[in-house]
């Protein structure tokens, strides 16, 4: 971060404005430039301008997004308290090479790790399927229920407990800093994929989880335009069972940072700029999406033909005052049903605002069947969603306007 501003003692959007892009010390430059560049020249063998010798290991651009995206991790002013280390951020060139690179740098063969019973599909996949042959097992547990997550931890071999919170699709809030004691009493990180709440609306680290997780492609980056990933560590952070890094490493972040480069799953320059670029206005877009959001769950909770709106923001949501706790608000994400999934794929067929398209987080507002689209990789198994499950992303455009689609979709 910047030498001479201490933004761990800034306001959220001030951070995300400022973190890492100091203006260009040649030109001036308010933004910070894209340094499209792959090697750098050095001054002597050895003689580093900055670090910078090969833009896989480290690039200026990227430099800025990673200490943009800790800064705005780390905890200001939450029920937790500031966290004492420094936090660290990692850009991937996506959500599941983030999530990939931590899961190699913190397991082994023989290892278990805790997931949601209704997790990202994508991540599922990886963990099941990528993981699984290695010799990593796990199980499903249903989050908000502590019992049942303490039941799936198995003693000596659980490494990880790995939450969504709010989950996708089906908006399950889970307690944080109760899930934290739990992993920690079990010698495991707790690792909290914060790409619905954003850090704008949820701090995990404050909480005491020990890494957060981010698909960049969603709302940080805000517009549909890039792909992308992040980690954010605190320095502290040991890894777990005493495990050491092929470098000798032996903190989380160190272990990370050596796997980054060796795997190479990093962020272009391009995509770490266009991310920076959506990471300024993540705040008061996502009072947007936020406001929106309500004004549409209202809208399909009095709706004859939905049968269960699932949104944390409804007093009816089993998580609702625990995500009043936790969140700053209660995010974009609506998920509904509609009883049937015909009636399910005739709604994504209707909408003329609502683009049925997959991912979510950006300005316009997206519709989707999970079963047939996002979660397809779970059919079959015991994270298998509702066929007549639908799930919006609500974004930024007029909230009559969206209303009125959905009315009209619905009839």
């Amino acid at each position: 971060m910047s030498t001479d501003h201490d933004w761990t003692l800034s306001g959220f959007a001030t951070r995300a404005i400022h973190a890492g892009q100091e203006p260009d010390p040649t030109t001036g430059s308010v933004i910070p430039p894209v340094y499209l560049t792959s090697t750098y020249k050095q001054d002597g063998v050895g003689g580093l301008r900055g670090g910078y010798e090969y833009s896989r290991s480290a690039n200026p651009t990227r430099t800025s997004l990673e200490e943009a995206l800790a800064a705005a991790e780390t905890p200001q002013a939450t029920p937790g308290g500031p966290v004492s280390a420094r936090v660290r951020g990692f850009a991937f060139a996506s959500g599941l090479a983030a999530e990939d690179t931590l899961l190699r740098a913190v397991l082994r063969p023989g290892d278990h790790v805790v997931i949601p019973d209704d997790a990202y599909g994508g991540s599922y996949r990886l963990v099941a399927r990528v993981f699984g042959p290695w010799g990593v097992d796990h199980t499903a547990a249903h989050q908000p229920d502590l019992a049942a997550v303490a039941d799936a931890i198995v003693p000596g071999r659980t490494k990880v407990v790995w939450v969504e919170t709010p989950t996708n699709p089906l908006l399950a809030i889970s307690d944080i800093r109760e899930l934290a004691d739990l992993a920690h009493d079990a010698g495991a990180l707790l690792v909290v994929d914060n790409t619905f709440a954003t850090p704008y609306l949820q701090q995990p680290l404050a909480l005491g989880a020990d890494v957060v997780v981010h698909s960049t492609t969603k709302y940080i980056g805000g517009h549909s335009d890039v792909v992308g990933g992040a980690l954010v560590v605190p320095d502290d952070v040991a890894l777990p069972g005493g495990l050491a890094a092929p470098n000798g490493a032996t903190s989380v972040a160190d272990a990370v940072m050596f796997h980054q480069n060796a795997s190479g799953a990093v962020a272009g320059a391009f995509d770490a700029w266009l991310t920076l670029r959506g990471l300024r206005t993540l705040a008061v877009r996502m009072d947007r999406h936020c406001h929106n959001a309500s004004a549409v769950a209202d809208f399909l909770a009095a709706h004859p033909k939905v049968t269960e709106v699932i949104y944390p923001g409804l007093p009816s949501h089993p998580g609702n005052g625990l995500a009043k706790r936790q969140m700053r608000d209660f995010g974009g994400m609506i998920s509904f049903r509609v009883a049937t999934e015909e009636a399910a794929l005739d709604v994504c067929a209707r909408t003329k605002v609502f683009t049925l398209a997959e991912s979510l987080g950006g300005v316009e507002s997206l519709i989707e069947h999970p079963g047939r689209m996002t979660h397809a990789s779970v059919a079959g198994s015991a994270l298998e969603v509702p066929d007549d499950l639908v799930r919006l992303s609500v974004g930024i455009e007029d909230a009559a306007d969206l209303i009125a689609d959905l009315e009209q979709a619905l009839r």
